[in-house]
């Protein structure tokens, strides 16, 4: 006997584009920067999708693997994001293995002692890092020529945390041009200038080139 379908949520006349997200504030953060387009965002979430496995070693092939495997299930366009951090002194680690640095269900407080742990006695001269984002777009989960777009944040690991704002390793990063951590300063220079910021612009920005959504419903360019 067949399993019942998967019951889908009800379908809007714009065109709609699902996030490989659970994140409300996210989902919020997107749609006002797709709003220009006419575009209706949707959370993951409206669906049962489960947990896409993020095997990738990039950014990219993570925001891909997520993005796809929401198109799947939908049969929507879909949009993906993977960022994390990436220091100097560590060649570049943890990398997207960020949010579990210290283990596989690792806090926030957690990840940011491992980094200093492993920083150990490194200068502050020699403590560069950045925040990245890699945003990923498929029009279908077969295509081949999907959007993508990435954004940078630059700055360096301070010598101990500080703050109670934002999340993740914000304690810790201070970003060029500033003395204190994310955490430490207002939430609005996050929203401004922050690696998904960067990476949103420039996904609007590849959108627009593209002429989406004008686009969404054809064939990927093959």
């Amino acid at each position: 006997m067949s399993s019942p379908a998967r019951p889908q949520a009800p379908r809007s006349t714009r065109q709609e584009l699902v996030l490989a997200s659970a994140n409300v504030g996210k989902q919020r953060e997107l749609a006002e920067l797709l709003a220009p387009l006419g575009v209706v965002l949707r959370l993951a979430a409206e669906w049962d999708l489960g947990s896409a496995p993020e095997i990738g070693v990039t950014f990219q092939e993570n925001a891909l693997i997520k993005a796809r495997h929401a198109a799947r299930a939908t049969g929507l366009p879909a949009l993906a994001d993977d960022s994390g951090l990436e220091v100097q002194a560590l060649d570049g680690r943890p990398g997207v293995y960020s949010a579990r640095f210290a283990g596989e269900h690792a806090s926030d407080r957690q990840n940011n002692e491992r980094l200093l742990a492993e920083l150990g006695s490194t200068p502050a001269t020699a403590r560069g890092a950045r925040y990245r984002c890699v945003l990923a777009l498929v029009r279908d989960a077969e295509d081949t020529a999907p959007i993508v777009a990435e954004g940078s944040w630059h700055g360096r690991i301070a010598l101990v945390a500080a703050g109670e704002g934002g999340f993740g390793y914000d304690p810790l990063f201070i970003p060029e041009g500033h003395e204190q951590t994310v955490a430490e300063l207002p939430a609005a220079l996050k929203r401004e200038s922050s690696h998904r910021a960067r990476a949103s612009a420039a996904l609007l920005a590849a959108l627009r080139a593209a002429h989406w959504p004008d686009t969404a419903g054809r064939p990927a360019v093959r």
